[in-house]
């Protein structure tokens, strides 16, 4: 069966991150099938067993990677429910979508190249591993859980990256920040109205993969427009405010309800409609569909004025932290040419009862500038106010110019296509520099076909450039020794 084949399977598969059980079965029940050596190890990942082809059974082994889990992401209004509906795949002009969700061909695509190089009677290779990581996508938990005692290559391919014709050697390490601030809620008086406003029709993505594009995001441009209320020193009250899907995923929409006073609210209005506006021509090149939403209880029965929210004063701590708050490019790399160096995206913002929580994503190649970042982020948002906290730290992956693996893979794409490839480092993260770290010895190389606009509702994949790696990954098992 032929890569596409094998991932519209997966695609028919729930896999959200750890949502993993139906396509872990899908992988051990193919092994089975095709009587391949499979297991599951402790963390849950599976990896599954190939033995050499005939002539090359002292060729050393390969592992080839990819993670079950993907980003799910839906359009506004849809009725997909990620954890029992299918994903629908589209073919359009020689690009696969999804209809009204992300793909998942990250890293879906990667499971299906597997699974064909696998079964191809025309591949010859050595020993083969296939290493299935879980919940890649929220923090590498199967990477850093991996029982290393089962892997025996010292050759990996992972197969999780989105540029074609760019063999990556090294990645950013990242961390996650934690801001918290609760406060006594405060009785709404009686003569302020609720106001419902939203920022919509950004373009999102991926907060490694496009966070160079300088994209708007949702949380900060709401932010952006209730500051602008400060300019006359205008009060408002705070009840939700609701913006982004996950912590890789640069925010598309966000929305609030604020209450303002019933005097004053349409002059409040404007201050909040001229500050979107003036975003709005800001961003018209990266981000051209970016929609602005409001409407009072007067206008949607829907919308009920809330008998307390947050006070005036801690409302505009708030605004003020979110507007504060770094998102985007911090420096580009010296050392790698054209490579972002640090970077950080305002990912979630929540709130719940007396209580607003925010999260961020913090990437660097350098571990110091890291810690740098994640430090001016603390103190931003304790000097307003906010309980801070850190997790979910993974290494940078330190780029090996000497890798025998990147040698082999340079003169491979140069027999197959005629062309030099690029040999660089990627800001996004990826499970190599965990990886490697748990089996000493280990030489990695990060490649893949393009994807575009990852982690977002316009997520696609190019059907020919996923036919060349394909052709691209089995000509290079030919010729490793």
């Amino acid at each position: 069966m032929d890569t596409l084949n094998y991932f519209k399977q997966i695609c028919s598969i729930p896999r959200e991150s750890g949502n993993e059980d139906g396509i872990r079965s899908f992988l051990l029940s193919w092994a089975k099938d095709n009587k391949f050596d499979a297991i599951t190890d402790k963390a849950g990942n599976v990896i599954v067993y190939r033995e050499a082809t005939k002539g090359f059974e002292n060729v050393p082994p390969v592992c080839l990677q990819g993670h079950m889990d993907m980003v799910c992401v839906k359009k506004p209004g849809s009725s997909h429910n990620f954890l029992t509906d299918p994903i629908e795949t589209v073919e359009k002009d020689g690009f696969l979508y999804a209809k009204e969700t992300s793909l998942g061909a990250d890293n879906g695509i990667a499971l299906a190249m597997i699974m064909a190089l696998f079964t191809d009677p025309e591949a010859q290779h050595g020993k083969l591993e296939a290493l299935f990581t879980f919940s890649e996508e929220t923090g590498m938990f199967g990477a850093f859980g991996l029982d290393a005692d089962k892997i025996h290559s010292r050759r990996m391919i992972n197969l999780d990256s989105e540029e074609e014709g760019i063999i990556y050697i090294g990645c950013a390490g990242g961390t996650d920040v934690e801001g918290s601030f609760s406060a006594e809620l405060q009785s709404v008086p009686e003569d302020w109205e609720p106001v419902f406003i939203k920022v919509g029709g950004l373009k999102g993505g991926h907060s490694g993969g496009e966070i160079h594009r300088q994209r708007a995001n949702a949380i900060k441009i709401l932010s952006l427009m209730l500051c602008a209320l400060e300019k006359e020193n205008r009060p408002f009250m705070l009840s939700t405010f609701e913006g982004g899907t996950r912590r890789n995923v640069i925010p598309s929409e966000a929305h609030c309800v604020i209450c303002l006073p019933s005097a004053s609210k349409k002059a409040s209005m404007h201050l909040i409609l001229n500050a979107f506006e003036r975003a709005k021509a800001l961003y018209s090149v990266e981000d051209p569909g970016m929609v602005n939403d409001h409407y009072c209880s007067h206008h949607n029965a829907s919308l009920k004025k809330p008998e307390k929210a947050f006070s005036a004063d801690d409302s505009k701590k708030i605004a003020r932290a979110l507007f504060c708050t770094p998102h985007g490019v911090v420096s580009v790399s010296k050392a790698v040419e054209g490579v972002v160096e640090t970077s950080q995206n305002l990912a979630i913002v929540r709130t719940k009862d007396n209580c607003l929580n925010v999260e961020i994503s913090v990437r660097s190649l350098v571990e110091f500038a890291k810690a740098a970042q994640v430090e001016k982020n603390e103190f931003i948002l304790q000097s307003f106010g906010f309980e801070t906290k850190t997790g979910g730290d993974y290494p940078s992956w330190a780029p090996d110019r000497e890798s025998a693996l990147c040698a082999f893979c340079a003169k491979a794409w140069k027999d197959v296509t005629g062309k030099d490839a690029v040999i660089t480092s990627i800001h996004a993260g990826l499970e190599c520099g965990v990886i490697n770290s748990r089996i000493p010895g280990m030489d990695s190389v990060s490649i893949g076909p393009d994807l575009f606009d990852v982690h977002s509702t316009n997520e696609h994949l190019s059907l020919a450039s996923a036919a060349r790696i394909y052709d691209f990954v089995k000509h290079l098992l030919s010729i490793i020794r």
